[in-house]
């Protein structure tokens, strides 16, 4: 990248079971000794495979013998970076804190993975969740939240229209309903006032093979500063997520687009978004606040005019940040606890 270039600032964005936990797995000692400290652990399983890829789930529990209502936590990224082990530690505390069992999933990435095989392991993880979860690690299946950033976002908002049975509740940080339109079709003003990037150093951080998530964490920074950027240069994502090209098969869009799949069962659902985000534009959860409203689903929407992309790595201490985490924790407990 040009020195003068200046990188958003993002939140670190037939069905194949195995039901086989990993041995437990103890994140670094700092994160485990608080655990050790509240009464809370954190274990690592296996929740599919797709070829020789491992998808894998963090779950983070409440040491009693008490059942728990649950958060599935989606990454961001979009879609083409990141790792479960994004959700920050603070941010896990607090839901621990408040009552609630921990899942943060790892998924397939894009150009690898297209938008549909992503959106199926979704699905799958979900359907291990609620099997599994009562079993290995004392949820109530019936009161799952699911709260994504970013791309994570996006993912928990089709999870309103993808996941059966429907999550008690959707908490959407700066996310998006619509896929196809021109913020991501076409080229980014905003991302284009660097260097331009070119095909070949876009496509020369993609692999032959599967990638998932945590696997990808060596390099998910060029992921973003190449191919990335390349995609919001040159109005690609669309395209080179999903494999199919918005402005000749805009209805194929319509499956994977919340906004337009906004119906009166669609789960009560939460969103927090900045005017100030230069990456997703905060008409997006006006967009969807507006279709959350006209279809009658309970809705709130958290807004800030110089919030921008990430707005919640100031940390629970950030006076707006804190009380934008209490209403997270008093719509989560109206609708899902």
């Amino acid at each position: 990248m040009g020195s003068d270039y200046q990188v958003p600032v993002f939140s670190q964005t037939a069905v194949h079971f195995l039901f086989i936990p990993l041995t437990l797995v103890f994140l670094s000692s700092d994160f485990s000794s608080s655990f050790a400290q509240t009464g809370h652990s954190t274990a690592t399983y296996t929740y599919k495979t797709a070829g020789d890829c491992e998808l894998k789930a963090d779950v983070y529990r409440i040491l009693d013998d008490n059942v728990h209502p649950a958060i599935l936590w989606i990454h961001g990224g979009a879609l083409i970076f990141g790792s479960r082990h994004w959700l920050k530690s603070e941010q896990c505390n607090f839901y621990l804190q408040a009552g609630y069992n921990v899942i943060s999933i790892d998924y397939r990435l894009a150009p690898e993975t297209p938008l549909d095989e992503i959106i199926r392991d979704l699905q799958d993880a979900w359907a291990w969740i609620r099997l599994r979860g009562p079993e290995l690690f004392n949820i109530d299946p019936q009161k799952i939240a699911v709260v994504g950033h970013s791309a994570g976002g996006y993912l928990t908002l089709m999870a309103g229209i993808c996941l059966e049975p429907k999550p008690g509740a959707l908490i959407s940080f700066y996310g998006y309903g619509n896929i196809s339109g021109d913020w991501y079709a076409a080229p980014d003003p905003y991302y284009r006032q660097g260097r331009l990037i070119s095909r070949d150093e876009a496509f020369s951080v993609i692999s032959d093979s599967v990638v998932c998530s945590a696997s990808g964490e060596d390099q998910w920074k060029p992921r973003l500063n190449l191919f990335y950027i390349y995609c919001r240069q040159q109005g690609l994502w669309p395209l080179l997520v999903s494999g199919h090209d918005p402005r000749k098969e805009s209805r194929w869009f319509d499956q994977y687009e919340p906004l337009h799949q906004i119906t009166a069962d669609y789960p009560p659902t939460l969103l927090l978004h900045g005017r100030a985000d230069t990456d997703v534009p905060f008409e997006q959860s006006e967009k969807m606040f507006a279709a959350l409203n006209l279809a009658a689903v309970p809705c709130r929407f958290i807004e800030q005019s110089d919030w921008g992309h990430g707005f919640d790595g100031a940390g629970l201490k950030n006076e707006a940040v804190g009380k934008a985490f209490d209403e997270v924790h008093l719509f989560l407990d109206k609708y899902v606890k």
